[in-house]
């Protein structure tokens, strides 16, 4: 006759645990209220946006959701005089293109990079990696001159190879790919060597199918920082044409009649949702990425 076990009492929160969880609780609450504004101001008029008004729907308020503010944001941007066709779709084609080419060129130089570091014999290559990670501590703005000069001089303003070539290499990819693959038993390559496989082989047949957490870290903060990038689109390119969805909420600012905040935050709503759909497709490998990787030397 089985014994069946009783099941374990469950523990009181201590005072401790529950300070944890309400410290956690205020911040996500502090990072969803922004996007919580942009959403409710997105569907209110332009009156109930001047006046400041929190609620202005029912039971509050007799207004309806003005949804037809996406649609008046869209317009709002413009239309391509030669094709007629509206220019956020030139603005979301040229973020696609750009966006894949960053990811895709980060991951490539990452992992080369990562793996060099990591697995191959290089002399002072632990120097190496220090010089690497003194490139984070470079403040952007002290290299946007420079970078923007160097365009000019490749003739590569106003191209895709301006939006895309300088971003190919993510400091923080290698870092955080270079952990991983330490932690990548040095058993396998050994056995991969017996096999026959060269280094090539062995990171792309073992190393990258056990990096798929890594990667996806990877090409997820790629991705944020590209769709959402402003300031580098706005200085290397002239044409409406190659121009990117960041660039385009400048058309919403001030004039004359004042900004039309609603149709502001209706196309900032246009620009987040790719973004956060990519994140909640990958959120368990971002998770389980952040909390695997050690800090092994």
């Amino acid at each position: 006759m089985a014994v069946v076990s009783a099941p374990r009492p469950r523990r009181p929160m201590s005072l401790t645990r529950a300070g944890v969880y309400l410290v956690l609780l205020l911040g996500a609450t502090a990072s969803l209220l922004p996007f919580v504004y942009m959403l409710m101001t997105s569907v209110k008029s332009y009156s109930s946006v001047v006046n400041n008004t929190l609620w202005p729907w029912p039971p509050f308020g007799a207004e309806s959701l003005q949804l037809q503010n996406y649609a008046l944001a869209i317009q709002a941007i413009g239309f391509d005089r030669q094709t007629g066709t509206p220019l956020l779709v030139r603005y979301v084609a040229n973020s696609v293109v750009v966006t894949l080419g960053i990811v895709l060129g980060s991951l490539l130089t990452s992992v080369l990079a990562a793996y060099a570091l990591a697995r191959l014999n290089v002399p002072g290559k632990n120097l190496l990696f220090l010089f690497v990670l003194a490139v984070i501590m470079v403040p952007e703005d002290a290299t946007l001159v420079p970078k923007v000069v160097l365009m000019y001089n490749l003739k590569w303003y106003n191209t895709y190879m301006a939006l895309i070539v300088p971003f190919t290499v993510n400091v923080f990819g290698i870092f955080l790919l270079r952990q991983w693959f330490l932690q990548i038993p040095k058993e396998l390559f050994e056995a991969a060597v017996m096999d026959g496989m060269g280094h090539l082989r062995y990171l792309i047949s073992i190393v990258i199918p056990l990096s798929k957490p890594a990667m996806l870290t990877v090409a997820l903060l790629s991705f944020i920082w590209s769709w959402d990038s402003f300031k580098w689109p706005l200085l290397v390119t002239r044409d409406s044409n190659m121009r990117v969805l960041g660039v385009g909420l400048q058309q919403f600012k001030s004039g004359e009649g004042g900004t039309n905040v609603q149709l502001l935050m209706a196309f900032a709503i246009l620009v987040v949702v790719p973004v956060l759909v990519f994140y909640f497709l990958t959120q368990k490998q971002f998770r389980e990425a952040v909390t695997t990787v050690g800090i092994k030397g």
